[in-house]
Order: C-alpha cells, then structure tokens, then sequence
C-alpha cells in the first residue's frame, strides 16, 4: 500500500510539472501564477504548493537529480578517466535532445526559462552553485590530494561548460531555432582543454 501512495505521489507531482512547463511554454514564466497551474493540473492549490512551495521550483523540478546525476558521474568515472570526460555525456544529450525535441515544449524547460526569465535566470545560478558544490564534494572523494580551492575551481570550469551549453540552446529555443552547427565541436574543444588541465593537476599535486 505504501509503494502504491508513493507512485501515486509522484505522477501526480510529474502530472503538476508536465502542466506548468505546457504553461510557461505557451505564456512565459512570469505570467504564470500557481492558481493557473493547479486549475490546469485539476488540482487545488494546496496540492500545488505541497509538491513544489515556490513557482520556481516548477521551473527546477529536476535540479535536484541532475545534480545528483553529476555527482555519481564524476564519483563512479573508471579510473584515469577525467571529470570532463565523464561528464561529456550530459552535455552531448542535451544538446541532442535540444536538436530533436519540440520546440514549442522547449519553450517551458530550464535553458529557455532561464534566456527568458530574469527571475528563473537568478535561480538558475543559484542552480548551478549547487552544482559546483556537488562537483567539489565529488572530486574530494575521487582526488583527495588534490587542494579543495583548486578542486572548486576546477568544479567551476566544468559547470562553466554545462551553462554555456546551456544558454545556447535556451538562446535557440527562444529564436525558435536549433542550436548553431558548431556547438557540439565548441563543447568539445572545452572538454578536451579541461581533460587536459585535470590530467595535468593530478600530475603536479603528485609530484610537487
């Protein structure tokens, strides 16, 4: 029974997501209030502000997983394999996606909230310093010679890559284009730099 309520639990939280990005989408974020989402949803408001107590976090609803995600990539990577690298598959869906998906549906997710929005922008940001966080915490478990400051700076490069990606697709979305032909080539001419720079860290912080 239990197992049952928590499924239940969480389609009707995805249901509540799906309506308010269909919502964003067609009317932009700031036009959006919570009354429209649970009218929409066929939920009452209470519900709506049960899953999710800010209109922002329906523009975040999977900030937590993806942060995650990032983590365990960076934690689980083979060895001798860089966090760049290991991250690469992220960045290479997402743009893949951003090449295949609707566009119009676009409209209502993340990067084209945050090209649209001042509002979701700032708690984009906010987003992506819990990734840096998450990224930190992570190299300290696989690398722990290596120094906590150079560790977040390196954490910052990497989600530096994630964001560029990022904007240039929100940016597209909101041209009603796809991203420009060279992205995936920039994406990778970054990875391969920060590839290179981590490979070169390790080496130094080994043989000081």
């Amino acid at each position: 029974m239990a197992g049952l309520r928590e499924r239940k639990k969480a389609e009707t939280r995805q249901r509540i997501a799906d309506v308010a990005a269909h919502l964003f989408a067609t009317q932009g974020f700031d036009a959006v209030a919570m009354t429209d989402v649970a009218r929409a949803a066929d939920v009452s408001e209470q519900t709506v502000y049960n899953y999710f107590p800010a209109k922002q976090d329906l523009a975040l609803d999977r900030a937590d997983a993806i942060r995650q995600r990032l983590h365990d990539l960076v934690v689980d990577r083979p060895r001798g394999t860089s966090p760049a690298v290991a991250l690469q598959v992220v960045v290479f869906e997402d743009i893949a996606r951003a090449r295949t998906d609707d566009l119009a549906e676009q409209r209502g997710q993340f990067f084209a909230l945050c090209a649209g929005s001042p509002v979701v922008r700032r708690f984009g940001l906010e987003v992506r310093d819990g990734q840096v966080g998450a990224l930190r915490d992570a190299l300290a478990v696989t690398d722990p010679s290596l120094h906590p400051g150079l560790a977040h700076v390196h954490a910052s490069a990497l989600v530096a890559i994630l964001q560029f990606v990022g904007d240039a697709i929100g940016a597209a979305v909101l041209r009603d284009t796809r991203p420009a032909a060279d992205l995936e080539d920039t994406a990778r001419v970054a990875i391969a730099d920060l590839d290179a720079h981590f490979h070169q860290l390790v080496h130094r912080e080994a043989h000081p």
